[in-house]
């Protein structure tokens, strides 16, 4: 039996959140109405859901040690194992979030903590505890080169990989194209937004699907915002359409999708729809709030507002 169901690999971070009077073009101006300070990340906030939908999850994570208590205190307090949490003496990561009326945002990320996250013997062996592990392209190539090894090698057992950003933002700081080259042999799920998958796929949606499925990736997702998803698993493709909330903040909706795929495609066995339309729900309800992690929602949250739609 797995110690943990999940565990994260990948970034903890200070989400500085700007509300503006507009998204400001080239050469343009905003005005801040309001500001706050949050816990976030993709790992942490993948962790977070996976948390409160009941699994146990752990996170292996490398803060600076000007944010390591705040940043700690928080994921443990979401019931979050940090055992394998890494504290070092530079400047902590970092997202500046900038955020319009409507509930859009532009994320500029900084800080060397989580660019400099490594992962040793103990760390790959507390992966392997885990029924599945989660990691992103913002994590470092060699922290996923390391875990596609350990995936290859069977020291863990199910991967999960998010394609969190377009290749030219990966550049010098997360996963390499030959990498995730290499990745797609083993991964068990394959996550990408649609920007993210036309950087490294060369186009959209169905180019994605098409590469996917000739290079035998049993699971995959493509989102693509107010649109849906849309989901593979072997060669079948199943569309799932997005949910209509009034929109506060979509900061993070795409993390809390992801982990409401592990907790029902993997980790529960859902079938495709059922757990495409679990993921969106979740999204949606998340999206309600401000933050990355404004309203994330426990199962019975998620089945009560399926119900009602």
């Amino acid at each position: 039996m797995s110690l943990f169901d999940v565990v994260t690999v990948g970034s903890a971070v200070i989400d500085h959140i700007y509300s503006l009077s507009n998204l400001p073009k080239p050469d343009g101006g905003a005005f801040v109405r309001e500001h706050a300070t949050d816990v976030g990340g993709v790992a942490a906030n993948v962790a977070s859901g996976l948390a409160e939908f009941g699994n146990k999850a752990g996170i292996i994570t490398r803060v600076g040690a000007d944010d390591a208590a705040e940043i700690e205190a928080d994921l443990q307090a979401r019931g979050i194992d940090c055992s394998r949490m890494q504290a070092g003496p530079e400047e902590s990561s970092y997202t500046l979030i900038l955020r319009d009326p409507d509930g859009e945002r532009m994320i500029v990320a900084g800080g060397q903590s989580v660019p400099n996250l490594r992962l040793d013997a103990r760390d790959i062996e507390y992966a392997g505890d885990a029924s599945v592990v989660f990691t992103s392209a913002y994590a470092p190539d060699e922290v996923v080169s390391k875990l596609v090894t350990a995936r290859e090698r069977r020291e863990i057992s199910t991967l999960v990989f998010d394609l969190a950003g377009p290749l030219s933002e990966l550049e010098g700081r997360g996963t390499t194209p030959e990498t995730i080259d290499r990745l797609l042999s083993v991964v068990d799920l394959f996550v990408a937004g649609e920007v993210a998958a036309h950087s490294y796929f060369g186009g959209g949606a169905d180019e994605a699907i098409a590469t996917l499925t000739q290079r035998n990736v049993s699971r995959a997702a493509i989102t693509q915002g107010s649109d849906g998803a849309r989901l593979l698993e072997g060669d079948t493709v199943t569309d799932i359409p997005a949910f209509e909330v009034d929109v506060n903040d979509t900061t993070g909706a795409g993390d809390t999708f992801t982990a409401g795929l592990i907790h029902t495609w993997l980790l529960n066995d859902y079938s495709a729809r059922n757990a495409g339309r679990f993921a969106a729900a979740a999204a949606a309800l998340n999206c309600a709030e401000p933050g990355a992690r404004g309203d994330l929602p426990s199962e019975p949250d998620v089945r009560e507002f399926i119900e009602t739609q």
